[in-house]
């Protein structure tokens, strides 16, 4: 059992809250039972697990309290576990390139989207928040472990491409065709170098008088609906 705060994996879980050492080891780091069983139905397996002692989880057991003591979790944890990060190298359609978005939580939240209902690929490009961080993997909901991930440059994202803009673009139904949606920061938006590798610009229509624009992880999910469901219908049409 680990007694020991200076323990060589409770040190590793700790640096692993921070995204320059995510990054440098290719690791990260989920909290709770739910996780664990999402990464091994996918298939992966962690490199450490390390559960409170006397909970029956399994891998190498820590006192409640240590264990307490390096979640990032509010109310604690009764695992944590250590998982490889995995980039794609190959950028699928429907692609989903983010740029700009900042917030862990719609990052976390566009991988789970993309994961139920595109697969293809979610790209990184430049400012995104890190989706290995632990808001973002708690709001991929497991997705993390299955949604395909890249990190490049809108240059890199299939064409065509189709811009999400808060006003003055054409509805959804140019969303039709194209392999890739690009959204940007909620108060920024879309910088010009981004929008110029656009075909198209959509905006979502909201009710008059409502709120000025929607949430990016929100206008993500019902883009992703409409190329889904035009998507299913062509394959039943085919059927």
């Amino acid at each position: 059992m680990i007694t020991s705060p200076q323990n060589e994996k409770l040190k590793l879980v700790r640096k692993l809250r921070e995204r320059r050492h995510r990054d440098r080891e290719g690791l990260f780091v989920t909290e709770g039972e739910d996780l664990v069983e999402a990464g091994r139905a996918a298939g992966v397996e962690p490199t450490a697990m390390l559960s409170a002692a006397g909970s029956g989880l399994g891998g190498e057991e820590v006192t409640p309290e240590l264990l307490a003591e390096v979640s990032a979790l509010g109310s604690g944890t009764r695992v944590i576990a250590i998982w490889p990060q995995v980039w794609s190298e190959e950028i699928a359609t429907p692609c989903v390139y983010l740029h700009g978005v900042g917030d862990p939580g719609n990052v976390g939240a566009i991988v789970r989207t993309a994961g139920a209902l595109l697969g293809g690929t979610v790209v990184l490009g430049s400012d995104c928040a890190d989706p290995h961080g632990p808001k973002a993997v708690r709001a991929s909901m497991g997705a993390i472990f299955t949604q395909r991930l890249a990190r490049a440059g809108v240059e890199a994202t299939p064409e065509p491409r189709a811009a999400l803009v808060a006003h003055g673009g054409t509805g959804t139904e140019a969303l039709d065709g194209c392999a890739t949606i690009c959204l940007g920061a909620e108060r920024e938006g879309l910088p010009a170098e981004v929008l110029d590798r656009c075909v198209t610009r959509v905006t979502i229509p909201t009710r008059p008088g409502a709120v000025e624009s929607l949430n990016v992880a929100a206008a993500a999910a019902i883009a992703a609906q409409r190329i889904s469901s035009r998507a299913m219908r062509e394959a039943a049409e085919d059927a």
